[in-house]
């Protein structure tokens, strides 16, 4: 058991519900970019089959593969013509945005959801304590790593959301400065993704996203004592 849990990134008593997470996370991320492209005018990724909430179109294998051994992969992106849009720009915004905006959703429905279990007695009243850690962990990872996605995901480097983001607003002249630097964005992303230098860039984002999941689940219980 213990040179199983090398292999991954998460020990294996927390890895199903790791798992379970990323596919919602992950599958609600990708139909929100879907579901507004659609509402602004491009129907592309409809008529593709990708405005929909089941997961099996949403991901690629490899990069599942590597979100359960490294914490760290990737969905299939949401194709987009932004040129169906009416409102270019503003509507590109919004679609970008709506990614990592689901994930914020999410988490703070599932903090909410778990302070009020917590608040009203529910987990405690729970005499099996394989019921009770079952609920605890998913919640706990659940709510964590949908806050990190909505911050990661806003990081202004390709292939994220932020970027896309930060393209359109910015100037046409500055709009061609970031095409011409996108050829080494991406080593970028991965030096700083997979690096120590990861102990500045994304291990700040994991603490931020805890502290977000205690501070609101504090401020539920709180309201609700």
């Amino acid at each position: 058991m213990d040179v199983l849990n090398q292999f991954f990134f998460y020990d294996l008593d927390r890895l199903p519900f790791f798992i379970l997470t990323i596919i919602i996370a992950f599958t609600v991320h990708e139909f929100s970019h879907a579901y507004f492209a659609n509402k602004f005018g491009d129907p592309t990724a409809r008529l593709l089959g990708r405005m929909t909430l089941n997961p099996a179109v949403h991901f690629d294998l490899f990069g599942l593969l590597l979100l359960v051994i490294a914490g760290f992969g990737w969905a299939r992106p949401i194709p987009v013509n932004r040129d169906n849009f009416e409102k270019r720009r503003m509507m590109s915004v919004v679609v970008s945005a709506a990614g990592p905006l689901s994930n914020l959703l999410l988490a703070v429905l599932g903090t909410i959801t778990y302070a009020l279990l917590v608040q009203f007695g529910v987990m405690e009243s729970i005499e099996n304590q394989r019921i009770v850690f079952a609920i605890s962990t998913f919640f706990s990872i659940f709510n964590v790593t949908n806050f990190f996605l909505f911050f990661f995901n806003l990081i202004p480097l390709p292939p994220l959301d932020g970027y896309r983001i930060v393209e359109e607003l910015v100037s046409p002249s500055a709009r061609m400065s970031l095409h011409k630097l996108e050829q080494w964005s991406m080593l970028i992303f991965l030096i700083l993704v997979i690096t120590p230098l990861s102990r500045y860039t994304i291990t700040p984002l994991y603490e931020l996203s805890m502290s977000w999941y205690v501070g609101i689940a504090h401020m539920i219980m709180t309201i609700f004592a």
